[in-house]
């Protein structure tokens, strides 16, 4: 089955399921209610807005500066840098640190660069066990599932699913108590933070000035992984780069009134480098990766390059009505939701999911939340023109707009058409979308405007 195909399977059967329709609605529910108190705290919020879009796209257009300043100075302090032009690159260069650390248990905190790089399902292949620390992505990972969302990885179950999850996997008794649940998982975890040989995380931000990656979290998970093994690794999108330790005043709160309506998140830390001769905790050496991946695909096009701002903050997935029926896991990429169907196209091919690009109503729901301003449904419309003039579209609907547009051109031909044959194109160009498979036949009227208004006069 293609991917299109696949997609428009699974966005049926999940928009059909009320009890998923019925969770995912409670659980955004509870985060736009918290955002929305959140953004009650900003005296000139859209001034915010603004700024970080300035300080991004300052960041982005100057790209290759501001990285080769962060290694330079991440270096200085006994920091090591990896340039990986993609996910093989990045897989090799990880593979090559754990066989010289005879690595065999890694924590890691939750990253979405290595749900990119599949970094779970390299290192199981290679006999090493890496386990999820974040408690949501703990929970999808016991379930053999990917995470469903951005930010809340374990948005699309209930208290009753995640307890039933644990039964099975855990053995524990059957119980209700939320409180529970987390303890059984902070029990089984603690003692992998002091046996792993290497911790994983991503990073929220590049800070160039300082060479430091800003982490951000709310369980202090990500801190134990870094902190109590001997061997960090951060793995960054490239695009990440801030320009200043001092920029973090602005991107910390919009990041975390955007995503959960925090004013600041509960962790925020910054790693500059391996433990210092002076410093008491911390791992012997550290390394970033920084992960192109496609992202330079973007960046080459001015038209669409804004989308390299994102701060992944989950707004957009929130606000989002296609994204609230069909759900996360639909889109069978990393990034779901509208920013998903921006991305994913150009940084893992735009043939095999151009499709995400036109899974949008375009109301534009998405760039009116955004904290950076990132025009994300222009930049769908242009994903959706790429696509076309690449020649991805189907061929029976490329031979229908051409028929459409002909017609438009010459109306005495679409005028001397029968309206049995106006129908048969609809049917035929409606019938492919989907649009009449729910909805009555679109029947074009017996008379057109031009023969009305003859009468008329």
């Amino acid at each position: 089955m293609t991917k299109v195909a696949q997609f428009l399977t699974d966005s049926e059967h999940k928009a059909f399921d009320l009890e998923h329709r019925r969770k995912i609605r409670f659980n955004i529910g509870k985060y736009n209610a918290a955002v929305q108190t959140g953004l009650g705290w900003y005296h000139d919020h859209e001034l915010a807005r603004e700024r970080a879009s300035y300080l991004k796209a300052t960041a982005i257009n100057n790209l290759d500066h501001y990285l080769l300043e962060f290694e330079k100075n991440f270096t200085k302090r006994g920091g090591k840098v990896i340039w990986a032009q993609n996910a093989e690159e990045a897989l090799s260069e990880i593979g090559k640190i754990m066989q010289r650390k005879k690595a065999r248990t890694v924590v890691k905190a939750k990253s979405m660069t290595t749900e990119e790089i599949h970094l779970n399902k390299y290192l199981g292949k290679n006999g090493i066990d890496s386990v999820e620390t974040d408690l949501g992505e703990f929970i999808v990972q016991l379930n053999g599932e990917r995470p469903y969302h951005i930010v809340t990885p374990a948005m699309h179950l209930s208290k009753k699913d995640i307890a039933d999850i644990f039964v099975k996997h855990l053995k524990i008794e059957p119980t209700d108590d939320a409180q529970k649940l987390v303890l059984t998982a902070r029990h089984l975890l603690r003692s992998k933070y002091t046996s792993a040989e290497v911790g994983v995380t991503g990073g929220n931000f590049l800070l160039a000035d300082i060479g430091g990656i800003a982490v951000t979290e709310n369980e202090g998970n990500a801190r134990l992984s870094a902190t109590f093994p001997k061997t960090h690794i951060a793995i960054v999108g490239i695009e990440k780069v801030i320009p200043s330790v001092h920029d973090l005043d602005l991107f910390w709160p919009l990041l975390s009134t955007s995503g959960t309506g925090q004013q600041v998140t509960v962790y925020n830390t910054i790693y500059t480098g391996p433990r210092q001769p002076l410093e008491k905790d911390g791992p012997e050496e550290m390394y970033v990766v920084l992960l192109d991946n496609g992202r330079t695909n973007l960046l080459a096009q001015p038209d669409k390059r804004e989308a390299l701002h994102c701060i992944r903050c989950g707004a957009c997935l929130n606000v989002c009505p296609v994204y609230k029926n069909i759900g996360g896991h639909t889109y069978e990429a990393t990034y779901s939701g509208p920013i998903g169907s921006v991305i994913t196209p150009h940084l893992s091919g735009l043939q095999e999911n151009k499709h995400l690009s036109f899974a949008s109503s375009l109301c534009g729901a998405c760039s009116s939340v955004c904290p950076v301003k990132i025009n994300i449904h222009n930049i769908l419309l242009k994903n959706r023109q790429q696509s076309v003039q690449a020649g991805y579209s189907d061929k029976e609907e490329q031979r229908a707009i051409k028929l459409w547009l002909y017609g438009m051109k010459h109306r005495w031909l679409w005028d001397m058409a029968p309206v049995s044959g106006k129908n048969w194109v609809l049917s035929r160009l409606l019938g492919q979308t989907g649009w009449s498979k729910r909805r009555e036949a679109v029947q074009v009227a017996p008379k057109t405007f031009r023969q009305l208004w003859k009468e008329r006069k």
